[in-house]
């Protein structure tokens, strides 16, 4: 890795696919408790569901103490005036061979698309789905929870998954656009940026004026 950038230190690839690892845990049983299809049992699958979202939360919990106390939090406000390049870039540039627009730096990792998915992601599509999955572990604790319709809760916490699970499936997509089909997921299981330092600077901060 000689003349290579650090991007992602231990914790944040450990963090990544440890939270990937659980969301894919909870999508696969939770559509299984909806019954669509039948593959650990109801019981287990429901024991797993509940398991994995008590581990996600303290997995969150550890990565907002670790992104607080490291500043690294900064990573994700979002650049508002680089996004028409990369948006440009995924909708034309990137079928006609262009090259793209951002190139990730050690002070800047994600580029202005991302941090905005990221942001409705955490601000929007998280805060729903674990405020209707708690209050669903509460009625199966309690058996009611008053003035609160389980079915209600049901529908908004089963459109959250699907919103996940298209989220995802638009990730898996993106980082598949890379020079390489592995180009991207090189950089997050070595931590180690794929482009030549020089090169990655040189275009970040183009992409950032």
């Amino acid at each position: 890795m000689s003349g290579r950038v650090r991007l992602y230190s231990r914790f944040e690839i450990v963090w990544h696919w440890t939270q990937a690892a659980l969301f894919l845990a909870m999508l696969l049983t939770g559509f299984e408790i909806r019954g669509a299809y039948e593959l650990f049992g109801h019981g287990s699958a429901a024991t797993v569901h509940v398991a994995s979202a008590l581990a996600l939360m303290v997995v969150w919990l550890l990565a907002v103490f670790w992104h607080v106390t490291t500043g690294e939090w900064r990573q994700y406000v979002p650049s508002p005036r680089a996004i028409r390049p990369v948006v440009a870039f995924y909708t034309g540039g990137i079928f006609r061979g262009e090259a793209h627009p951002f190139r990730p730096t050690r002070g800047r990792k994600h580029n202005p698309l991302q941090l905005v998915a990221y942001l409705i992601f955490s601000a929007v599509i998280s805060p729903v789905i674990w405020a209707t999955g708690l209050l669903y572990l509460a009625f199966a604790l309690l058996g009611e929870v008053p003035g609160v319709p389980l079915g209600l809760v049901a529908l908004i916490h089963v459109g959250a998954a699907y919103v996940v699970l298209v989220f995802l499936i638009g990730h898996l997509y993106m980082i598949t656009t890379g020079e390489t089909l592995f180009h991207h997921t090189r950089a997050m299981l070595t931590g180690f940026d794929p482009y030549p330092p020089s090169e990655a600077a040189q275009d970040t901060d183009a992409s950032s004026r």
